[in-house]
Parts: structure tokens; C-alpha cells; sequence
């Protein structure tokens, strides 16, 4: 009888989570981040999906992440492409474009609900994988810290639309703002409340 061989893992196999924030505002880009993480760190506690965890807490985990992983990466489309591909399809370029910039080829990827992206290796779309992969949180984390910088930073050039408050989410302040000002060079004009705006002011 031949001996029975422990299975070694493979020090090669990186698993990349992906994630995206950033569907539902109605500016702003769409982005994505692909982590993998360096096994022989230890794991980081608390990770979770994004949208669970207060801004602060977001921040000290994305300082981990960013420690811990073996390599991470962001990808994102503009407001213009998401105007031009729509919304799904812009959030699947965005995954796509983080994947590809990873400095280290994943072997596999999981990915967050129930799309896959076009990817250079197998990979498993997970309902609520935020929620349950550890590399998918981590990647809902860096992606949420990362798009509400973004936003932040937008805010100093369009401070009448309020994003660093509301980081492009319709909310009541954000559509007065939008009925007040219009729309300004950032919004989606296929959104329908841009779009709305757009109709009255007759551009």
C-alpha cells in the first residue's frame, strides 16, 4: 500500500477577494479593490462588510489591510463610463481593471454577489461573500475608504452638491441641492433624478 502524502499548501495559491462600492449615488465613480493577503501575517479581526463599520473603524482596518496583504489594487470607471456602459457593466470593468493591476497573479478570485467580471483565472461570484471571505471584506474596505477620499476630494472643487457629507447617495440634502444648482460636471446624467434635473433646465 502505498503511503498516504499530507497535502502541503501551495504557497502559490492566492486567493484575491474583489469587491465594488458605489452603484447607487448619483455621482462619482464606481470603484473596486482586489486583495490578497499575505499568509504568513496574521489575520486581521473585525473585517466585515463595509457598509457594517463606522468611518473610523473603516479607517483602522484599511491600515491593516494595507499591512497585511500581500498586494492590493483599485480600479474604478468614471461617472462617463457609467453614463456610456451602465451601471452593471461599469461596476464589472471596475473589478476587472483592480484584478489586472494586482502585482501578483491570483490564482483564483472570489468576488461579491452574483457576477463574475472578466477575469485571467477561475474565479466564484459569493452572494454576501462581504460578509463571510475574509479577502472579499477587506476588499469592500479599501474600496469604500478609497471612494469616500475620492468624494471628499471632490467636495473642495463642487462644495454647493455637499459630497463629503453624503458622498453622491440621493439623499434629501443632495436632491435639494441638485433641484438648487442642477447638476454639475461629476453627476451621472443616465441617473434619473440627474436625469430629471437635466429635463427642467432643458440641457
Amino acid at each position: 500500500m502505498t503511503p498516504s502524502v499530507p497535502l502541503v499548501p501551495d504557497p502559490e495559491c492566492h486567493i484575491a477577494g474583489v469587491d465594488e462600492v458605489g452603484r447607487g449615488p448619483l455621482a462619482g465613480p464606481v470603484i473596486a479593490c482586489a486583495v490578497i493577503f499575505d499568509t504568513s501575517k496574521p489575520r486581521i479581526r473585525g473585517l466585515t462588510d463595509s457598509k457594517l463599520l463606522t468611518a473610523a473603524r473603516r479607517e483602522v482596518l484599511a491600515d491593516k489591510i494595507r499591512e497585511r496583504a500581500l498586494c492590493w489594487a483599485i480600479g474604478r470607471a468614471s461617472h462617463e463610463e457609467i453614463d456610456r456602459l451602465n451601471i452593471l457593466h461599469a461596476a464589472m470593468l471596475a473589478m476587472e481593471r483592480a484584478v489586472l493591476a494586482l502585482t501578483h497573479a491570483p490564482s483564483r478570485v472570489l468576488v461579491d454577489g452574483n457576477r463574475l467580471p472578466r477575469l485571467p483565472c477561475p474565479g466564484q461570484a459569493i452572494v454576501g461573500g462581504d460578509l463571510t471571505v475574509r479577502e472579499i471584506s477587506a476588499a469592500s474596505i479599501l474600496a469604500k475608504v478609497t471612494r469616500d477620499a475620492e468624494m471628499c476630494a471632490l467636495h473642495e472643487q463642487y462644495p454647493q452638491w455637499g459630497f463629503a457629507t453624503h458622498k453622491g447617495y440621493s439623499t434629501p440634502d443632495h436632491l435639494a441641492a441638485l433641484a438648487q444648482h442642477g447638476p454639475c460636471p461629476v453627476h451621472r446624467r443616465s441617473f434619473a433624478p440627474v436625469a430629471r434635473c437635466l429635463d427642467l433646465v432643458g440641457l
